[in-house]
């Protein structure tokens, strides 16, 4: 009688499965690190490209501002602000709501005291050593710098200018561009220069004003004033007996940059009263860093507008500044003051050292561990007086 041989139940032992589920969860283990890591990876390189591209944004946009201090407004800018008895000293930093940004404050414009009298000065570049907030107390206070240039965009330059009271001034266009300032070029493809209300490019409260006016009675030889005031408000008025196409615009009182002061001894509308001549719109930019958000960002500030940010996680600004006397030939470098302890003032700066702009990374809204530091130097080639820059 034959035995039938006994059939083995398919499946694996215990062992192997433990043994097959050990080694499963190695090889998912090992992916999903494999991922997580090509994952970290594809964050640090994108946020480093977008890290970069923000850096290389804000140094091109700070550096050619700097670039043009005072440009279009003559050598030696050094215009006087309203001063003497019971005069505010004008300040910047503030817009028109109004709320002042530059470490939660407002800055007053640099002084000099001038037959005993403090004479407020705008310049064609303002340093501004130490008055930006602390961001990394390793590095200290961050530095603010300001620098102004006229507006060559707008046309106002083609107006012909009356100051009618203290606290307006009449801007008038010829229609016969014979009769219009000789500095006037209206370039192509523009036909006239554009209207003072006009929606992109026209005047609006905040915007500040260099005027360049003489009293007509007083002869050919009448001395011109430069007078600097801030819009407050701006009204088409239609065309005149003359046909000329005016427009009246207030500089009220109390403007938020105190640059309007009708009873000012001096620098002020109040001060040329009748007086005639031109105009142009200057752009008084001013960079700081701003801690107030988390993270930090740089910021620029034009005249009495509302900041706009440039970067983010800007987290230090520091200048110098090279200088030269004219009347001396003397030559200072690397002044964080911008020469002011040795004398000296705005208007002597031949070059801006960017001693660092730095950034530091954040990851995932907290602080990473890349970072970008910026040192240039910018030449002030439409500051000094005379075209003069030394070597050493």
């Amino acid at each position: 009688m034959s035995r039938r041989p006994g059939l083995r139940s398919g499946g694996f032992s215990l062992v192997e499965m433990t043994l097959s589920l050990a080694l499963g969860v190695m090889v998912v283990g090992a992916g999903v690190g494999l991922y997580s890591r090509g994952v970290n990876a594809t964050w640090i390189v994108t946020q480093r490209a977008e890290m970069q591209q923000d850096f290389r944004a804000a140094a091109d946009m700070m550096t050619r501002d700097i670039s043009l201090a005072g440009a279009s407004m003559g050598n030696n800018v050094q215009i006087a602000l309203p001063s003497g008895n019971g005069a505010q000293i004008p300040i910047y930093g503030c817009d028109q709501t109004p709320k002042c940004y530059i470490n939660g404050a407002a800055v007053a414009y640099p002084t000099q005291l001038v037959n005993g009298v403090k004479v407020p000065y705008l310049y064609g570049l303002i340093p501004g050593l130490k008055f930006g907030p602390i961001v990394n107390a390793g590095a200290g206070q961050s530095d603010v710098i300001t620098v102004v240039n006229a507006d060559t965009t707008f046309l106002l330059n083609c107006y012909n200018v009356t100051v009618t009271t203290s606290t307006l001034v009449t801007f008038g266009l010829n229609p016969n561009p014979a009769q219009r300032p000789g500095n006037c070029v209206v370039p192509p493809p523009l036909l006239n220069p554009q209207a003072i209300t006009d929606a992109v490019v026209g005047l609006t409260p905040g915007d500040l004003i260099q005027l360049n006016v003489s009293n007509p009675g007083a002869g050919a030889n009448a001395p011109t004033s430069n007078v600097i005031g801030e819009v407050t408000k701006v009204q088409d008025t239609g065309t005149d007996a003359k046909g000329n196409h005016t427009y009246a615009v207030s500089f009220a009182a109390n403007d938020p940059l105190l640059m309007n002061q009708p009873t000012a001894a001096a620098g002020s509308l109040g001060n040329v009263v009748g007086s005639t001549g031109t105009g142009n719109r200057i752009n008084v930019v001013t960079y700081y860093i701003d801690n107030s958000l988390t993270p930090p960002r740089l910021m620029r500030q034009n005249s009495g507008h509302t900041p706009i940010p440039v970067a983010e996680s800007v987290s230090f600004l520091q200048f110098t500044y090279d200088l030269y006397n004219f009347d001396t030939g003397a030559i200072l470098t690397r002044q964080a003051d911008g020469g002011a302890s040795q004398g000296m003032t705005p208007n002597q700066i031949t070059k801006i050292n960017i001693e660092h702009m730095s950034m530091a990374s954040t990851m995932y809204g907290t602080r990473g561990y890349q970072g970008l530091d910026l040192q240039t130097s910018v030449s002030a080639r439409d500051l000094t007086f005379k075209n003069d820059y030394p070597l050493q």
